[in-house]
Order: structure tokens, then sequence, then C-alpha cells
């Protein structure tokens, strides 16, 4: 379990989200794209755990972000309410130092530039990046961990493998069984892990006419 400034998160709550925002989506009522995913709540909780991640540490999220919004302590009705209101893939909540996007990788720069700016003005914070696996593989994932490793930026990029890239396998893509990160010196600032989501990559696998 994870401690916010609100209530114990358990898996069980991010389950049951994740489920009831499902159930809406599939009455038309949600009239924007939902990526829902499952299967890893046990390794989010104890990466929020294991890292105290608190109210001055900002966490940048992609199009998948309902748990980290969550998880960060925004209370469950304003996050539904952000989703209903059709910004399910790009969660913003500035209060809680929580933003996401729907761009692959258009996050990682600002990641990196939130962590110098802590750096340099000597502020407590540190900033977490979370991504899939075929966004570790992009230019600027590269970049963004190259840069933050060199000057030793206080910023941890999370890699979420589900394994597909959107319907696509990932390691047919890759050519290689494991990420191009592991064991090299960039691996000390990165945070990686393995899942199996139960959800298609968008929506729920069936097409609704809004």
């Amino acid at each position: 379990m994870v401690q916010t400034k609100y209530r114990e998160i358990t898996k069980e709550d991010l389950c049951d989200f994740e489920k009831e925002i499902a159930e809406i989506y599939a009455t038309g009522v949600i009239k924007a794209p939902v990526h829902l995913r499952s299967g890893r709540e046990e390794q989010l909780i104890q990466i929020f755990k294991d890292n105290s991640i608190a109210s001055e540490d900002y966490v940048f999220g992609h199009w998948d972000s309902h748990e980290l919004a969550l998880l960060k302590g925004v209370p469950r009705e304003e996050v539904k309410q952000a989703i209903l209101d059709g910004k399910s893939i790009s969660l913003c909540f500035p209060e809680y130092k929580i933003f996401c996007t729907g761009i692959v990788g258009s996050l990682m720069g600002t990641a990196v530039g939130v962590a110098w700016a802590l750096q340099r003005q000597n502020q407590r914070g540190r900033v977490y990046i979370f991504c899939g696996d075929m966004s570790s593989e992009t230019g600027i994932f590269h970049e963004a961990v190259k840069y933050a490793v060199s000057f030793d930026l206080p910023v941890v990029f999370v890699v979420c493998d589900n394994g597909l890239s959107v319907m696509t396998e990932t390691r047919k893509v890759w050519g290689s069984p494991e990420p191009w990160f592991l064991g090299t010196k960039y691996e000390k600032k990165i945070i990686y892990f393995r899942y199996k989501n139960n959800y298609p990559h968008s929506g729920l696998g069936w097409k609704i006419k809004f």
C-alpha cells in the first residue's frame, strides 16, 4: 500500500477504478480515447513506496496514467471527472505535480529540464517519468537518459514493458529479448519491469460509435 495525502491506495483500488472507467466507456459517454491498464498495479505501488514519492516530487506520464494520478494523491473523483471530460490521455494536475500527454516521448525533455532546475536551485524533490517499452527505444529517451546520467540529475525513468507496441510484439521490433539499456551505465537512472496488460492498447477491443 502507498500512503498518499488522502488515503492508502491498494491494488484493489486501482483495479476497481479501471473497471469502472471501462464500464462507463462502454456506454459511449466518454467521447475521447481511453487507454486502460491492468497487471502492473503491484509494481507501480512498490515503486511509489520504495522511492517514497511525495508531494514535492514530480510525476510525468503518457496516455495510460490513471494509476499514476491516483498514486500521486489526486482524489479519485477528480481523476474520474477529468476522464469523463475527455482528458484520459492527457491528465494534468499541476497542484499535485503530475503531468501527462498522449504524445510519445514528448515529456522526456521536460522531465529532465525540471530535474535540472531542481538541482540548480537546490530544491527538494525528484522527477519520475513513466513510459512504455517502445518509448524507451525512441531517440528522445536516449538523449534524455544520457543527459540525466552525465549531470547526475534527480530524475528516474520508469519503463513499463508490456511486450507490445500497440499490436506489434516489442521483441520483434527490438531484434533482442532485452531492452538496450540493461547492463549499461544508464541503467542506474532507470527502473524497468515487465507485465501483461489485460486490456487492449486502446479502448475495449471493439468499436464504439458515439
